[in-house]
């Protein structure tokens, strides 16, 4: 478990992130990052949702039509 403190940058209120987390999400200067609801709190990734959902769905179609999807790439 890491410990946030907030802090004021400018008029807004911010936190710095350690090292060992913005190696884990493999971040640099300049990503974004994704603060969405869980059930507990929220939960901080650095990968959209959405993006993720729709790409699993995506994944599933494929492997489903397979073979539709080789005959069209002919």
């Amino acid at each position: 478990m890491l410990t946030l403190k907030l802090t004021q940058f400018g008029n807004s209120l911010g936190f710095i992130l350690p090292k060992e987390a913005v190696a884990r999400l493999h971040l640099d200067k300049g990503d974004t990052l994704y603060l969405t609801e869980a059930p507990n709190g929220y939960r901080m990734t650095a990968t959209d949702p959405e993006f993720e959902a729709q790409m699993t769905a995506a994944r599933k179609t494929m492997k489903k039509r397979r073979n539709v999807l080789a005959e069209l790439a002919k």
